[in-house]
């Protein structure tokens, strides 16, 4: 089962931290994970260990040269979201005045969508299922809209539209808080059965 962090250490990891991740499922998108995996001690490298005031001073010329070292899969748009999410995480501290893991930490266990609607609107590339797949690596409790999931969501008729509409995701988010309180177990780990409940891990009796 998946291991969800406390409070605490989710308060307590640096921003940098965040931004590392969410740029690894990034880079993780559409491509061939261990291939970017391979390279990503290079990424922490290059990129000043994602030192967010560092990366926020850096002119675009440099980005740019950046961008198109050998040693990072070089692909220009996935490497400008490094600042534009450097510049989102900057933004939300000033604005509550807390750090970024604190942000993080304080949100409500019952509207984790409404933190996946928060990267999506204010990150950049962080919509679908990458910022969710991003924050259930870091330790967020977190379910997740995979394909196993979202099978058994239509099967039982708890969703009917898109998996990331509102609709579904309103839907999706009190079906798993009502599972969360009637069995005792997080959001991740409830996640993880349904998914091993259906499709080819249900195997026929």
């Amino acid at each position: 089962m998946p291991r969800s962090s406390s409070r605490q250490q989710l308060a307590e990891l640096g921003s940098d931290r965040y931004l590392a991740e969410f740029t690894r499922k990034i880079f993780q998108s559409g491509f061939v994970w261990r291939v970017v995996n391979a390279k990503w001690p290079n990424f922490e490298k290059i990129f000043w260990e994602f030192d967010i005031e560092r990366l926020l001073m850096m002119p675009d010329e440099m980005l740019e040269r950046k961008a198109s070292d050998p040693g990072i899969i070089r692909n220009y748009r996935k490497v400008r979201t490094i600042l534009e999410n450097a510049t989102m995480i900057a933004d939300t501290e000033r604005r509550e005045n807390r750090s970024f893991g604190e942000f993080i930490a304080a949100w409500p266990a019952d509207d984790i969508i409404g933190l996946w609607l928060y990267l999506k609107k204010h990150g950049s590339r962080l919509g679908g299922n990458t910022g969710p797949y991003a924050l259930r690596t870091l330790g967020v409790d977190s379910f997740l809209m995979t394909a196993d999931v979202e099978a058994f969501l239509r099967n039982h008729a708890i969703i009917d539209s898109g998996t990331h509409s509102i609709r579904a995701l309103k839907a999706t988010q009190t079906y798993f808080n009502d599972l969360r309180q009637e069995s005792g177990r997080t959001l991740s780990e409830l996640s993880r059965l349904v998914s091993l409940g259906i499709g080819r891990n249900n195997l026929p009796q």
